[in-house]
């Protein structure tokens, strides 16, 4: 059999080959910039007064660990988990006064940087505060309240409340008052971002919410 080309056959080839090699070029070049955690710490630091966005460190503290009781501790943060919050509060699913309007000034390189260098920074510890409580705030955390069907909070962000990534945030150390809020738009359905969460904070008293939170604001 012979197996030559035709000439005709030859040119349909080397086009099929050079629209190809234009697709693996194209996709190449589509590929996402990897996060750069060193450009996130100079924006978390600095800022960018040209645009009006405020240093991230005014509100979050020193590599972020937040020393006001109203604003979370973010340093060793999953990544993922930080990256998607700020995505969220971009969008009516986490709306906040504050955050939201930052977040949209974001563009998504500069969100992931931040994430990046945020989760690569050491959280200091915290500790809880009401030893009549103390008891209460761990047996929901590790056993959860078996007669409402809260589950255990140990179950998605850890025995140490290291969270996991992408998924669950870090808790452990967090400060009481900033959990105890977050759990509030939780049951009330001010934060929507997640279904799993409004459904188990609908069914904590006010004091499980603050027994729990003290608890783990002790968790290292």
């Amino acid at each position: 059999m012979n197996r030559a080309f035709s000439p005709l056959v030859k040119s349909l080839l080397l086009a099929v080959l050079a629209v190809s090699g234009v697709a693996s070029a194209a996709e190449h070049a589509a590929a996402p910039a990897k996060a750069d955690p060193a450009k996130g710490a100079t924006l978390y630091a600095d800022g960018d007064n040209a645009r009006g966005l405020p240093a991230c460190v005014s509100c979050h503290g020193a590599s972020g660990n937040s020393t006001i009781a109203a604003n979370p501790k973010l340093a060793g943060q999953p990544e993922a988990y930080l990256y998607k919050q700020l995505v969220n509060f971009a969008s009516p699913s986490r709306s906040n006064p504050v955050m939201s309007t930052y977040a949209k000034m974001l563009t998504e390189d500069e969100k992931k940087n931040l994430s990046a260098y945020l989760s690569t920074q050491a959280p200091k510890a915290g500790a809880a505060k009401n030893k009549d409580t103390i008891e209460l705030g761990k047996k929901i955390y590790r056993g959860g309240i078996a007669e409402k069907n809260v589950p255990a909070c140990a179950s998605c962000h850890g025995p140490a409340g290291a969270g996991i990534p992408a998924l669950y945030p870090r808790l452990g150390g967090q400060h009481q008052d900033y959990t105890v809020a977050q759990l509030t738009t939780f049951r009330t359905d001010a934060r929507k971002n997640s279904a799993e969460m409004s459904t188990i904070a609908k069914r904590l008293s006010d004091d499980e919410m603050k027994a729990v939170a003290d608890y783990v604001a002790g968790l290292k």
